[in-house]
This record gives structure tokens, sequence and C-alpha cells, in this order.
């Protein structure tokens, strides 16, 4: 026994080498892993390798030996005596030792074999399918992660780490229906006895679905749930605060940001969402600190770049906003909300040598409600000759956008290509007119033979459109029959018959500002003219207003698509609208319009001018940089009195 009596004192060893069955070998790889679990790792590494002097071959000390090998940060070393063991006896507990290590080397697909081999050697293990699932994500294959984590549920339903991972893994890859019934499947899972932090992760998880889905209401609820079981929690405060935020309730979401930046401080991030929402109230110089604060905790921060961008493009700061968008790009390349607001950017002051291209992003940028049409036929974007070619046109956005854009089918069918146009519904009958249209279909028919595809909103794109060459022929709708069969519904007043429509979609992401209550227009209902409302839905508190003005027509229930709208439309001398398809349809119909727009417009309005090379018969009456909407009205009652008086002149001579 001279090798323990010539072992140094300082080591302080705290085992006994003469206790029963210390000197085997089974006896020191017991104490051995003792000594691990207690945190002694020299000791423990002293047992093993005392143990493999005597069994060079012992599977669970060769496997101790990677777990501490592994405990130091030595993945090699870990990996070769893991492997070992392995091979001596491939238990499943040594497999899932070797896959860890493997990924913490990043042998991701090396891991995803190891783990695999364990689930093959116990297939009924759920927590081994779990393993693999984790294995599978971090090599990025999702699908077949999700698969692994719902096997490991199908043995174990009540596995919830592996629900957990599941409802993460489903609502990262985009199927949220899934991932919200995975989420819901957790909280029936969840009794008297589930940890508080399990609770508060499916709170969590459950309202990021529910968010996801723009189901603001629910997903606050459950943010909300998760801030009472962990006050403290910076993170879940920022989630509560970006739902208050998208529910239009910034105000309340900038305290909420406050509280959370008193936990945490430094947190670029909620900085960030401060800022954003501080410019939803029209805080923009506050909102812009905010977002210089958060990069300069994190220059690399390109989703606070970008909001910066925004903001400063809300401040009519184009060329300062583009520069912020550019830093993003430096950052993040493939940032697809970036290149879209450079689109907006540039089409907005007519740059649209660099818009048309970068507005092709859309398809990519999670944040615009847009479908990607996945055609094995080719896409057309203005290169190959369609002589004698079918093209598959289909609306991509707004119906707006499809009125503004279907101007180019007749260019279209002049160079030779049958046009099958695929619309929306609520269009397909008034579209059934446009000339050079082959076939119109509703979105959701069965799609006939073509050779090409394109978007509508493509299709500047494709024609090389410039501010000199835009196609502005109008009209280039009409409402047919259904025009003549609607002159019987107007009076037959002499004044002129003047159409209405003050808000549009209250869903669209500007509609707070866009949109206006109808009370901001009564100072024009003294005019001497017929009013006509062209409203079709009409929120709460405007039906009241409405009611009251007795003497406005209104054919807003009678407006079941918007052919019957332009049936109106062809009968009136004017229509003063907000943003909306409406102000699109009076356009197309060669229409007089008059347009009232947000400081900041839509794109294409264009900035510093009065009328739209989209509309020859449109006039646009836009807010100052007081954001208000009360001298909009007065400008345009002036200039309807103006004109009301100019054509009584114009038929008594």
């Amino acid at each position: 026994m001279k090798r323990r009596e010539r072992r140094p004192a300082a080591n302080k060893t705290k085992f006994n080498l003469d206790s029963p069955g210390a000197d085997t070998v089974a006896g020191l790889y017991a104490d051995g892993l003792n000594h691990m679990r207690a945190g002694q790792y020299l000791e423990a590494q002293l047992c093993c390798q005392q143990a493999l002097a005597t069994d060079p071959d012992h599977a669970d000390t060769l496997h101790l030996m990677g777990l501490l090998s592994s405990h130091a940060k030595q993945y090699d070393h870990a990996v070769e005596w893991i492997s070992r063991a392995v091979r001596r006896q491939p238990k499943t507990d040594y497999l899932t030792s070797l896959g860890s290590t493997l990924l913490q080397q990043g042998r991701r697909e090396d891991a995803v074999n190891v783990f695999d081999k364990a689930v093959q050697l116990k297939p009924d293990d759920a927590d081994l399918w779990r393993n693999l699932g984790d294995a599978l994500t971090e090599a990025n294959r999702s699908d077949d992660a999700i698969l692994s984590f719902q096997h490991a549920l199908k043995l174990n339903p009540r596995h919830w780490d592996a629900a957990q991972k599941c409802g993460k893994l489903l609502h990262r890859s985009g199927r949220l229906k899934e991932a919200l019934s995975q989420f819901e499947r957790l909280a029936e899972l969840q009794g008297d006895d589930v940890p508080a932090l399990q609770i508060f992760e499916t709170r969590s998880g459950l309202g990021t679905v529910l968010f996801g889905l723009c189901r603001y209401d629910e997903a606050l609820t459950h943010f909300l749930a998760a801030v009472e079981i962990d006050p403290d929690s910076a993170a879940a405060l920022n989630n509560v605060g970006i739902a208050l935020t998208n529910l239009r309730r910034a105000g309340e979401a900038v305290s909420i940001f406050d509280r959370a930046l008193s936990i945490s401080p430094s947190l670029p991030e909620l900085f960030s969402n401060k800022g954003s929402a501080l410019k939803a109230i029209g805080r923009y110089d506050e909102a812009l600190a905010c977002y210089d604060r958060a990069i300069a905790l994190k220059p690399d921060y390109a989703h606070a770049h970008n909001n910066r961008g925004n903001c400063l493009d809300e401040m009519m700061r184009a060329d300062e906003a583009l520069s912020s968008y550019h830093r993003a790009l430096d950052v993040q390349p493939g940032y697809a909300e970036a290149h879209w607001n450079i689109a907006v950017n540039r089409l907005r002051v007519g740059d649209f040598k660099t818009g048309w291209p970068k507005s092709e992003w859309r398809w990519k940028c999670p944040a615009l409600p847009l479908s990607f049409r996945a055609f094995e036929q080719p896409l057309w974007l203005g290169g190959e000759s369609l002589e004698g070619k079918t093209l598959l046109l289909h609306s991509d956005q707004g119906l707006g956008d499809a009125l503004q854009f279907c101007r180019y089918v007749p260019l279209l069918a002049a160079r030779g290509a049958r046009v099958i146009l695929e619309v929306q519904q609520s269009l397909h009958e008034l579209l059934s007119r446009l000339n050079g249209a082959s076939q119109i279909i509703c979105r959701g028919d069965t799609i006939p033979d073509f050779d090409f595809h394109c978007s509508l909103g493509s299709l500047p794109l494709a024609f090389d459109t410039t501010l000199d060459n835009i196609p502005s022929d109008v009209p280039y709708l009409s409402a047919g029959d259904h025009g003549r069969a609607s002159k019987d519904r107007l009076d037959s007043a002499k004044t002129p018959r003047v159409g209405l429509v003050w808000s549009g979609n209250p869903g669209h992401t500007n509609d707070h500002n866009r949109s206006i209550a109808l009370t901001t227009l009564l100072p024009l209902l003294d005019v001497e003219a017929q009013f006509v409302s062209l409203q079709k839905d009409v929120r709460p508190a405007d039906q009241a207003i409405l009611r009251q003005q007795g003497h406005i027509l209104d054919f807003g229930p009678q407006l079941d698509s918007l052919v019957d709208t332009a049936a109106i439309l062809e009968h009136l001398d004017l229509v003063i609208s907000v943003d909306t398809s409406v102000a699109h349809l009076a356009g197309a119909l060669g229409r007089q319009v008059w347009i009232i727009l947000p400081y900041v417009p839509d794109w294409r309005w264009l900035l510093d001018r009065d009328d739209s090379p989209w509309y020859p018969t449109a006039r646009l009456f836009r807010q100052t940089a007081s954001r208000e909407y009360t001298s909009v009205i007065e400008r345009v009652r002036t200039e309807l009195v103006e004109l009301i008086a100019a054509e009584q002149i114009r038929k008594r001579v």
C-alpha cells in the first residue's frame, strides 16, 4: 500500500480507500461518482484513474471520466472517453451524454445520429425522443424536431418539457394554430403541483402565439398573468408593452416599458419598444431618443436602426430615415422589413427606379398580410415575350392596390398576352368589363392553365414605370349597366351631388391617421349641395351623427360590392374621400375626386403636390405639420363653395 502512503497531504482527500470494497473497480467508481456529485472533481478523477488502472474497459468509469472532462470543457477528451464507454456497452444514458457533448462542440448532425441510436435502443422512452428533438432543433431541422417532440407526447401526454418545446418550435415555424393548440394543451396539464416557473412560461407562450395570430386582447390577458406570477420579469413586462402598443393603448405601454426599464435599465429591446410606443402617440423626438439609446447599448441592433428609420419617416426626414434603413441592412443584409421600408421611402419621394425593385421584398416581410403564391410556372417581370402566352395576374394587396394597378391589363393584352385576372370577390363583377382581360376569376377558384404569372403589385416594376410614363388614361373602369340602373336611385336635385367617404378599413395599420370622424366633415354640410354617403361600414360613433344629418342620402347599406359603389359614383359631380379604395375607384372611373391625406401620406400620393400622376381627375388635400384635419376641411369647404359657385355661373351662361 505504498502508493497510498506517498499521496501528498495537501490533496486532503475525503474518501477512505480502506473502506470495504474500495479496492474493487465498482467501489472506486462509486466513490468517484459521489465525489463528482459533491463537486469534488479532482478526487473523482483520481478514483476513476485508479479504477481504470485495474480495468481499462470499465464502461461506467469511462463514462464518468467523460462527464468530468466535459465539466472541465475538455470536449474532445470527453467525446473520446464516452465513445469508449459506448463501444463497451451502448447504454442510452451514455449515448445521451455523448450527444450532449457533441452539441457543445457544435457537431450537431453527429449529435442527432447519437440521439437517434438512443431512441432505437429504447423507443418507448419519452425523454429520449425529447432529447432527439433538442438535437434536431440545434441542427435547424425544425420539422423533424417537431415530429420528435410530438412522438414524445404520444408516449407521455403529460411531458411538459416536450410540449413546451414543441409549441415554441411550431410558433417559430409559423404554424401558429398548431402552436396555440400545443400551448393550450400545456395549460390543461397544469395542476396545483406545477411549479410557478412552468405556469409563467406557459402563459408567456400562449400570449406570444396569440399575438402572432393578431389576437392582441387575448395575448395581453396571458402576458398580464405572467407578470402576476413574476412581477420583476422585464421580459414579461416587455410583452405587455408590445401588446398594449398594438392595441393602440400606447400611452399605457410607455408606463409599462418604464417599469421594465427600472428593472433592466440596460436592455436595448426595452428602449426600442418604448420608442415605438412613443412614436404611436406622436412623441417623435422622445421616440428618436429611445432608438438612439437602444443603438448605443447595442450598435448592431438592426431592428432598432429600422425603427429609427420609421420614426424619421414619420417626421418627414426621408433622407435621414433612408440612412437608418441602410444601417439596419449593414448589420442584417437580408432584413426584409428594412428593404420594404426603403421601397416606401423611395416611392414616396418619386424615386421609382429604387422603389420598385425594393418593393419585391414585401413577399418576405412578416409585417405585411401577403401570401406568397408558389407556382411551377415562371414569374414574369417584363423580360420574356408574351405573344401568344397566357399570363395569370393575381391581386396581392388591398382593393385600392388592385384598382390602381389593373390599369396595366390593357398594356399586357397589347403585347399579345391572354390575361387571366384573379381578384377578390368584391372586385369580380366590376373588373369583368376591364379592357384586355380574357378571364376574371375570384380568389379561391380553380385556376386555368397559364404560362407565366405576376402579381398586380409587381406590374409597375415589370413595365419599368417612372413618373413620366405612368399609364394615366381614364376612365379604365366602368359600372356598365349597373350605372344606368342606379341613376333613378338618386334625387333629381339640381344642386351638385357630392359623395362622402370618411373612414376606411379599421384594421389597417395606419387607420388612426387616415380615417376621420364624421363630425370632422360637418362644416361641409351647410354648403348648397346634395351629399351622398358612400360609407359602407359606419362606425358606432358615426351612426348617430349620420342619422341626425337627414339630408345626407345614405347608400352604404346598399353597397354589396364595388360595382354598386361605381354605379353611384358615375352619377356624382364630386367625391370627397379619405385615402380608401373608393378614392381609387373614383379616379379609375375618371370622376372628380378630392382626397384628404394625412401629413405622412401613403407612398402613391407622393409629396408636395396637390395632383396625382396616377389619377388626372384627383386633387389632394394634405395635412400640414400640425397633423390636424380641421384646417384641411376648412380648405376643402372653401374650394367646394368656389366650385359650386363656378358651376352655377357656367349653367347660367
